[in-house]
């Protein structure tokens, strides 16, 4: 049997790739999994595994031709049994034929001719489908320190199809919260680890049927055993007029959609809902929609498939407090602003895997160093209008936003070359302290789903603009879960950027391995003494932060801490960052 290989769904607002490389020609032989072509598109580049194993039969999507998601890029054949595939190839034209009218009147027609030839192929296919027919899903190697997840949710049910690469099950580790997708299209058969459960990398966590066609003729076959009276005689009159009101006796669901609604009926029938009952919903909509009060079912989804986006949550919100917003606004046009009640108060949830784990490694930070905090006043008047000029031309000629953190980074980065206890790490066992020959500096990134810090590798070799992008790059991937677990490990200092959310200072807890972070504050503009050129001292209004190092004074001293900051204080507020900003 010939298997269509299609552009799976690469992301909610991508509908669209670009084919740059076949990894395959026609006539190579292809395993499952093997990686087939590559495709690129706005967001990602990435590489289309095989969904089975053959030979490539026909390719349908040249080098550098764009095809929308759902498209057949390539057919292959089924290298273990070429005589089912023929078999399977005869079938299907003599269904079309017979039941050619009938399809034209509904999509679904074709379901009532597989299942005629069903009871007729059961004998010689019974022994082909009682063994071979599932493909297991492994949990997959999600890093290189990572050896075990836990099931947090699954997706997908036993029976519920399932199409390749479209997300089965969300896994939990102690980097990163992610989602495994199906190998294969098909049927789920069986679900072999519940939810909350935790395997070790490798282990089979589902069995997913090779295709629709023998998970419909599984489905079929348990009601059959009651009634297998009934589905006999519908086969063996073979005549049009019986085979239009068996379906129909079969479905009932299926009545109306020819007399009342034709369109609005046979697309549910055979495709997914394009609302919200039975669409996926990633972890981010749903707990928007929570928040927002948005009931999914009602909302209708404009991503890839159906699929319910942010965006569809935001408008479906917008549009209902529209109303009730305009009529207090004309009534109280001074509201005072009040805080929207939160969807969680008196309610009590799960704690979920990332929470677990911030949680037992901030106890488990605070119980095993030495924990203060020291901070600094600078003045960033001058780095604030460099960035006012600058910011323009940066973000067009290196496309990152160009933000006070990058700033902080470079200083703190280089700091951390003069001072390097603030850089190491302790081994108590061994009696022994290592400093780090590269500054892998952690940015801690607010998410919905909790605290999550990925790594800036060699941060010491970067430029301002380089900075700027990483942590551009990295806080977008982080914020839509599509961070690896490499990107979360390796840290040897850590920076939070705790005024973002308005705070002046903070006293962060330093992380399990490190001896120091460092925070910053939000800028505020206050009266200040300064010394003019000539000598003289004034009051000017000046844009000012707090920088604050909570440090492990095992290691770190008072006066280290104190050398630390002033050296960061002093690069900032000299403000020599001309060259690195274009200037």
């Amino acid at each position: 049997m010939s298997e269509n290989v299609q552009l799976p769904a690469l992301g909610e607002s991508v509908t669209e790739g670009t084919v740059t490389r076949w990894l395959k020609s026609v006539g190579d032989t292809v395993e499952v999994d093997e990686p087939l072509l590559e495709v690129s598109t706005d967001k990602v580049d990435t590489e289309v595994p095989s969904p089975v194993a053959g030979v490539v039969e026909q390719i349908l999507a040249e080098e550098d031709e764009t095809v929308e998601v759902g498209a057949v890029l390539a057919v292959i054949g089924d290298g273990s049994g070429s005589g089912s595939s023929d078999g399977g190839s005869q079938e299907a034209p003599a269904e079309e034929s017979a039941e050619s009218a009938p399809a034209e009147e509904s999509p679904a027609e074709p379901a009532p001719a597989a299942q005629e030839s069903a009871p007729a192929a059961e004998e010689s296919s019974q022994p082909a489908s009682g063994g071979g027919e599932g493909t297991e899903v492994t949990l997959p190697a999600l890093g290189e320190s990572v050896t075990e997840g836990t099931v947090t949710r699954w997706l997908k049910a036993v029976g519920d199809s399932i199409e390749v690469d479209e997300p089965l099950l969300e896994v939990s580790t102690d980097k990163v919260d992610t989602e495994v997708p199906s190998p294969v299209a098909g049927t789920v058969q069986e679900i072999k680890v519940e939810e909350d459960e935790t395997v070790e990398v490798g282990a089979v966590l589902a069995i997913v049927g090779s295709g629709a066609a023998p998970a419909a003729e599984k489905s079929e076959k348990k009601p059959e055993p009651e009634k297998k009276a009934e589905p006999e005689k519908k086969p063996e009159p073979k005549p049009e007029p019986e085979k239009k009101p068996e379906p129909a006796a079969e479905k009932p669901a299926e009545k109306p959609a020819p007399e009342k609604k034709p369109e609005s009926k046979a697309e549910p029938a055979g495709e997914k809902p394009a609302g919200g009952r039975g669409s996926y919903l990633t972890p981010l909509v749903r707990k928007l929609a929570a928040e927002k009060g948005v009931d999914v079912d009602t909302v209708q989804g404009t991503g890839v498939g159906g699929r319910i986006r942010k965006e569809d949550i935001l408008a479906a919100a917008e549009k209902a407090s529209a109303p009730a917003a305009s009529a207090p606004a004309s009534a109280e046009p001074k509201k005072p602003t009040v805080p929207e009640v939160s969807p969680l108060r008196g309610t009590t949830e799960k704690m979920s895997r990332l929470r677990k784990v911030v949680a037992e490694r901030m106890h488990e930070a605070l119980h095993t160093q030495a924990q203060l905090t020291t901070a600094v006043e600078v003045d960033v008047t001058k780095v604030a209008k460099l960035r006012q000029r600058a910011k323009a031309d940066f973000k067009a000629r290196e496309g990152a936003n160009l933000t006070f953190l990058p700033f902080y980074t470079q200083a703190a980065v280089e700091a951390l070359k003069a001072f390097p206890k603030v850089n190491a790490s302790i081994d108590t066992d061994k009696g022994e302290i290592t400093y780090h020959g590269s500054e892998n500096v952690g940015i801690a990134v607010d998410t919905e789903r909790g605290l999550v810090v990925p790594v800036i590798k060699n941060a010491g070799d970067l430029n301002l603009a380089g900075i700027a992008r990483q942590i551009g790059d990295l806080a977008a991937r982080t914020r839509d879960n599509k961070i690896g677990p490499d990107d979360l490990s390796g840290a040897t200092f850590t920076i939070t950027n705790t005024g973002s959310g308005g705070a002046l200072w903070d006293t962060p807890i330093v992380p399990v391995g490190q001896v120091a972070i460092l925070g910053t504050g939000t800028i505020t503009k206050k009266p200040v003494v300064v010394t003019t050129a000539d000598g003289e001292e004034t009051i000017a209004i000046r844009q000012m932060a707090m920088l604050f190092l909570s440090y492990d004074h095992r290691l770190v001293d008072g006066a280290d801490a104190a050398r630390f900051l002033t050296a960061v204080k002093n690069r900032i507020e000299e403000g020599a960052f001309e060259s690195e900003v274009g200037l």
